[in-house]
């Protein structure tokens, strides 16, 4: 696997609850606040559906490590 290549990762450095919105916004290179934002304007529109689309994505998607490279 390339090293390069990059990977959807739970943020330690940009969580306030489990990481995913921050591992989201390092990912796409965007403010992780905007992406919070954005969830939590959806979450509201869809009636918490956001809420459970939080819960399994931070059951999936694995923590950044810390180890670069």
């Amino acid at each position: 696997m390339d090293n390069n290549t990059k990977r959807l990762l739970r943020s330690r450095a940009n969580r306030m609850l489990c990481g995913v919105c921050g591992g989201i916004g390092e990912y796409l290179n965007v403010d992780p606040t905007l992406v919070r934002l954005i969830w939590a304007l959806c979450s509201a529109a869809s009636v918490g559906m956001g809420l459970i689309v939080y819960i399994i994505a931070a059951v999936v998607i694995p923590e950044d490590d810390g180890i670069i490279g």
